[in-house]
């Protein structure tokens, strides 16, 4: 195990005094504090944040659900601009506007080098060290190291990255907006279009309608499907999901029998594509079972709990089947980010449907009550 030690190297620049919200203990709420945070090293990016969204990943490692080191700073949905550059650093430069990565792309690794992969092998996410590539962190609160979160962290003022997890965008991008390009949006909208290849005509099914299962609503109504089945247990989010594309909305908790039995029904077979947006072991069987038994395709987007197993019937795989899973929509994030940016510049989607609340960043409890509660889809931090 690597020690938590921070770096103390300067190149002329100095520790910023900043605000943030600290994960202290799970289950308990962050605590904003005044931490320090250390200039960047080489091939790395020190960013000032302008927006940060909350997702429900965030809300996983406050509950326990998802294992990551802890105290720790949260939040990995951000857009930024450059505040210095560690040496070595040729991608961005101070005051360029900025996305940080969680899944960083090095270029290098067998996973970046495939054009069919976009996990980077440098990524921080499974077995979670929460701290910079070279096993230190960037951050302390009295002298004391805090861990880092998904090579991103961006609930504080100011955080620290390597340079293969940011991306430069659009100077004239909102950053308000586009952050969620930086998870929600890109993770939902790219297991439609780039995961699964949704195709026009087809039939889908979408297992969760919070922020990320709306995004592949998104995704697969403009690939062009012609039936979008949104299933959740919340029937308040049927109206915004009917309004981005949802045809039919049904509730599990309306029915007597299992729901890929009412979805095979609705559709004479199962649907072309179903996906799972939830995080639960029992809603990815239910949804690879609600696809087609011969070519459906179930796609998982949810991030199921840390210490869960799945079990399921291997007829539902041996009739010809496919069940994959997507982390971050399937795209390549340096290269693509900046893409999707420019296509949301020129109008190509929206993301105002998604988001549907706006606090200042020390109202960040209030947004964490609204997301649990079920009351926002997301909530959009400005600092």
């Amino acid at each position: 195990m690597r020690s938590l030690a921070v770096s103390t190297s300067h190149f002329g620049k100095e520790v910023i005094k900043c605000k943030a919200a600290v994960a202290w203990e799970p289950n308990k709420p962050l605590v904003m504090e005044q931490i320090e945070v250390a200039p960047p090293k080489a091939h790395e990016v020190r960013i000032k944040i302008l927006a940060t969204g909350i997702c429900r990943s965030d809300d996983h490692v406050v509950s326990g659900s998802l294992q990551s080191p802890i105290p720790c700073i949260l939040g990995h949905e951000a857009a930024g601009v450059v505040e210095s550059v560690g040496e070595g650093v040729t991608c961005v430069k101070p005051g360029d506007k900025v996305i940080p990565l969680f899944v960083p792309q090095c270029g290098e690794c067998n996973n970046c080098l495939n054009p069919k992969a976009n996990l980077c092998s440098q990524n921080d996410l499974g077995a979670a060290s929460g701290l910079m590539p070279d096993g230190t962190s960037r951050f302390t609160y009295k002298g004391k190291p805090l861990h880092h979160f998904a090579s991103t962290s961006t609930f504080t003022e100011y955080t620290v990255v390597h340079d293969n997890a940011v991306a430069k965008i659009d100077a004239a991008a909102p950053p308000e907006k586009v952050c969620l390009i930086g998870c929600g949006f890109s993770t939902g909208y790219g297991a439609a279009v780039k995961t699964a290849q949704v195709e026009r005509g087809s039939t889908c099914a979408v297992f969760g309608l919070g922020g990320v299962g709306l995004a592949v609503v998104m995704g697969c109504k403009a690939a062009g499907a012609s039936r979008i089945i949104g299933i959740d247990i919340n029937k308040d989010k049927f109206a915004k999901a009917k309004e981005l594309g949802v045809t039919d909305c049904i509730n599990p908790k309306d029915f007597d029998k299992p729901i890929q039995d009412v979805i095979t029904e609705m559709t004479k077979g199962g649907v072309d594509y179903s996906f799972e947006v939830i995080g639960r072991t029992e809603t990815m069987t239910a949804a690879l079972a609600s696809c087609q038994m011969n070519y459906g395709t179930s796609v998982i987007v949810g991030v199921a709990p840390s210490a869960s197993q799945i079990t399921f019937h291997p007829m539902l795989l041996f009739t010809g089947r496919t069940w994959k899973g997507s982390v971050f929509g399937g795209w390549k994030s340096k290269q693509d980010v900046p893409k999707l940016v420019s296509d949301f510049m020129a109008k190509k989607f929206t993301l105002d449907p998604l988001i549907t609340h706006t606090l200042p960043f020390d109202k960040i409890n209030e947004g964490f009550d609204m997301l649990r509660s079920g009351k926002s889809i997301r909530t959009v931090l400005i600092f």
